[in-house]
């Protein structure tokens, strides 16, 4: 089994919660191929123009610059590591109400047509990555599970609705935190209970893998 982790949040763990969601997961997955893409450690020139002048390059044999160089290589790096990985691990905190523009980033790279989607002959859409699974694992320090603040949360529910609806992957595990800077008096507690349901997931991930 190959397992790609995608880590989102560049805060020690000492400070950021999704930091130590992913090193608890790491610590205690065991027996599978393991690789972590570390969106902030990575060159990944953000999405946008360069990008469409690279492809306009590549069809015409024009010289690129460095960034549509740059931006071109990223994209395939993270496509190729999408494609080796049979689990997709995607470890992040909700910042700003939505999820870390690297990872956003990441995302751009790998939502493509003919790649992770495609539209079938009657406009429909198709996902591609069916034979993956994900697993997600985010922090927030806010409490957004009750009906008048889930509609504000646009980083679990957007990579879920991605890597789910999109994508096709099936999600095998979800395990979210939040709520401990609202409720600080608790926040060792929330924290506590939340990575031992991370591990629960490493281990289920690593179960899956040796009854196989």
């Amino acid at each position: 089994m190959n397992v790609l982790v995608v880590k989102a949040n560049n805060r020690p763990a000492s400070e950021g919660v999704s930091s130590k969601m992913y090193e608890t997961f790491m610590e205690n997955l065991e027996g599978v191929n393991v690789t972590t893409y570390d969106v902030f450690a990575e060159d990944m020139p953000y999405f946008g123009q360069d990008l469409f002048n690279a492809f306009g390059k590549i069809q015409s044999g024009e010289e690129m610059t460095d960034v549509e160089k740059r931006i071109l290589a990223a994209k395939q790096k993270a496509m190729d590591a999408l494609t080796a990985a049979d689990v997709v691990v995607f470890a992040f905190p909700l910042w700003n109400l939505t999820i870390p523009a690297k990872l956003q980033t990441f995302i751009d790279y790998v939502y493509q047509a003919g790649f992770t989607f495609k539209y079938d002959e009657n406009g429909q859409l198709v996902s591609l990555m069916t034979d993956k699974k994900a697993v997600i694992l985010s922090a927030r320090g806010g409490i957004y599970s009750t009906p008048e603040a889930a509609p504000m949360e646009m980083a679990v529910n957007y990579i879920k609705n991605t890597v789910s609806s999109i994508f096709g992957m099936e999600i095998i595990d979800e395990v979210v935190i939040e709520g401990h800077n609202a409720m600080p008096d608790r926040a060792a507690e929330i924290i506590e209970k939340g990575l031992e349901k991370v591990k629960e997931a490493a281990l289920n991930l690593t179960n899956q893998h040796v009854s196989k």
